[in-house]
């Protein structure tokens, strides 16, 4: 099945290009992907149609189909893939984060991973609490976009989230002098304050070698 639903994907995109659209498209992600010119509803109603009539797919199909997707160079391969993962994710086991992780370092910008971080490796970590330790290495690691994904992963969690988890990778990377980790440190603590704003505030006050970035985006609507 992954390769009929790849097949219609591939089709629903073609017919859906527009080269006029593409220039712009590529300038916006700097010139590092080409496009075909699919603006991301356009995508979406590809994906909606290219799924009709079909049984949803497990997670060696979903598996099957990224993989192939991410091996076309249209960004809105990609776009379509992580689209059919996020709307499945409920079906994915921990034997896919080895997956995930090579979505992640593979043609990475922050567009795709940070779909990937709270919308594919967020739900698999929730609800298989033993992977944390996948996530602690992420975010020890070297690879930026791996370190990202640790300190993202819990945005949809709420009041679900370990605060204490978020909190460590926060601080161990808190020096990190790469603008992605720095913002994603920032947005991860914006997010954590909308259930808890007083942790928030004490952690910021408490780690002075939070960048500016970090620090501003963390308190941008606490006052």
């Amino acid at each position: 099945m992954a390769q009929q639903l790849f097949a219609r994907l591939e089709a629903g995109l073609v017919e859906a290009a527009d080269p006029d659209r593409a220039p712009a498209m590529r300038a916006y992600l700097r010139g590092q992907f080409e496009f075909l010119g699919v603006p991301n509803p356009g995508v979406r109603a590809v994906v909606r149609a290219a799924e009709a009539g079909l049984p949803k797919p497990d997670q060696e199909q979903l598996r099957e189909l990224a993989l192939a997707c991410w091996q076309r160079p249209e960004r809105e391969y990609q776009y379509a893939a992580l689209l059919l993962l996020r709307r499945h994710a409920k079906v994915l086991r921990p034997d896919f984060m080895d997956t995930a992780r090579h979505l992640i370092v593979t043609k990475s910008w922050w567009e795709t991973v940070d779909t990937i971080a709270p919308h594919v490796v967020g739900p698999i970590v929730a609800r298989h609490p033993e992977l944390v330790a996948t996530l602690d290495q992420w975010n020890r690691g070297d690879q930026l976009w791996l370190i990202r994904t640790s300190i993202l992963h819990q945005l949809a969690y709420g009041r679900a989230a370990d605060a204490g988890r978020l909190f460590g990778y926060c601080a161990a990377r808190a020096d990190h002098p790469d603008f992605f980790v720095r913002k994603a440190i920032g947005w991860a603590l914006r997010q954590h304050a909308r259930t808890d704003p007083a942790a928030v505030r004490a952690f910021v006050a408490a780690h002075p070698e939070l960048s500016g970035l970090s620090r501003r985006e963390a308190l941008k609507h606490l006052g």
